[in-house]
């Protein structure tokens, strides 16, 4: 009888040469797909992609995206799937008894005031700003699983984000970026940092997200498939942004305050909305409402990856961490939210409109295209400056 193969081993077999074909497969059937006679719906439905050359792109690029995912995601050495299995075990008995799974607020810890930063000027794409570096001080609590391995990613605990700002009050904007970003000329460039700065007057902020960066840590990842480790880079994530929201107020007490989010970062910023007091408006691209969600069903896993199996054991988790569990604070009239109807990687209807709906459905826009696609999309940018304006952020 052959010796029984390891978890990782089984991860590795099933993500193996015949994905590579995956992504021109789905792209052509995304192309063959019947063209939609009506394109414009009743605002409550999802409209209907177009199956036109330039999304199909769009479409292959997210693909990819997903077969990079199978291929280089398994969940580590041999016997680290069934550590992984351990610990979502251990998690789900430590959060049920201190009652979070049904009450998810007090999971988030709000951290303390941010009154030591440091603070020197940097040269990006050509353009002088600051680069602020604080103490993150998030620490999982004592008995938590997964604690001191989290604690040793050391290059995490230092947070950086970059600072563009006026020599006279304004109001601020804190944009939190998506996965495999948080590099520092990616980021002005997609979020038109320089833009909001000159054009719409407002003082910028750039955090840089755990695991992205120069946070960075080998052989981790934000998202990946180490669910343990993803609980406690969004609290941490969650923690920072918060932090860094004491530290503005600390600065200009009297300045509004909005958030402005693509992908991952629309999730952070979901749930920061769903804690924060005080913030003028909150703006989610693309975002994610369930990030276990995302891993399993839609993260690419085919049905016969032992990872599946992990995700559905780590559904809970997936809920507590969801802002669809939570109540969203900003007002109604500072809520925004845009999606890509061909979007592979953030489904636009399990993802986007179950986000929307929970929101109390705000002010939204679809962009004919995938997931990326809102970067050279200018009905989205005109609708980021719109909603910048609506919610009474720039005057």
């Amino acid at each position: 009888m052959a010796a029984p193969e390891s978890s990782n081993g089984r991860a590795r077999r099933l993500a193996g040469p015949a994905d590579v074909t995956t992504p021109f497969v789905r792209t052509r059937e995304f192309m063959n797909q019947p063209v939609p006679e009506n394109i414009d719906q009743r605002p409550d439905e999802l409209p209907l992609a177009r199956p036109t050359i330039a999304v199909a792109r769009q479409v292959f690029h997210d693909e990819l995206v997903l077969l990079g995912f199978r291929l280089f995601l398994p969940v580590g050495g041999a016997g680290a799937l069934d550590r992984a299995n351990r610990e979502i075990g251990a998690a789900l008995e430590y959060y049920a008894q201190r009652g979070w799974l049904d009450r998810p607020e007090g999971f988030f810890a709000a951290p303390p005031s941010l009154t030591d930063a440091t603070i020197y000027p940097v040269k990006i794409r050509r353009q002088i700003l600051d680069r602020m570096t604080f103490d993150s001080g998030y620490e999982p609590r004592r008995g938590e699983p997964g604690r001191d391995r989290w604690l040793g990613y050391a290059a995490n605990r230092c947070e950086q984000a970059l600072v563009m700002r006026h020599r006279v009050p304004r109001p601020w904007v804190v944009c939190v970026h998506g996965a495999l970003m948080g590099r520092g000329s990616v980021d002005l460039r997609l979020f038109r940092a320089r833009h909001l700065h000159e054009d719409l007057g407002l003082n910028v902020v750039l955090p840089v997200l755990p695991l992205h960066g120069p946070r960075k840590v080998k052989g981790a990842a934000f998202p990946g498939t180490d669910i343990v480790d993803d609980v406690h880079a969004v609290a941490q994530a969650v923690w920072d942004v918060r932090r860094l929201i004491t530290w503005i107020r600390t600065q200009e007490p009297d300045s509004p305050i909005g958030l402005n989010s693509m992908s991952l970062g629309g999730y952070i910023t979901a749930l920061v909305a769903s804690l924060e007091d005080g913030l003028t408006c909150a703006l989610l691209g693309v975002p994610v409402a369930d990030l276990v969600e995302v891993l399993g069903r839609h993260g690419g896993l085919r049905d016969d990856d032992p990872r599946r199996e992990m995700m559905v054991l780590a559904e809970p988790i997936g809920r507590m961490l969801s802002p669809l569990s939570l109540t969203p604070r900003v007002p109604m009239a500072g809520r925004f939210i845009y999606g890509g109807l061909a979007d592979r990687l953030v489904n636009p209807r399990d993802q986007v409109m179950r986000l929307w709906e929970h929101w109390g459905r705000p002010e939204i826009i679809w962009y004919q295209g995938a997931h990326t696609g809102f970067f050279r999309s200018r009905p989205v940018q005109d609708f980021i400056d719109g909603a910048l304006r609506q919610s009474g952020l720039v005057s």
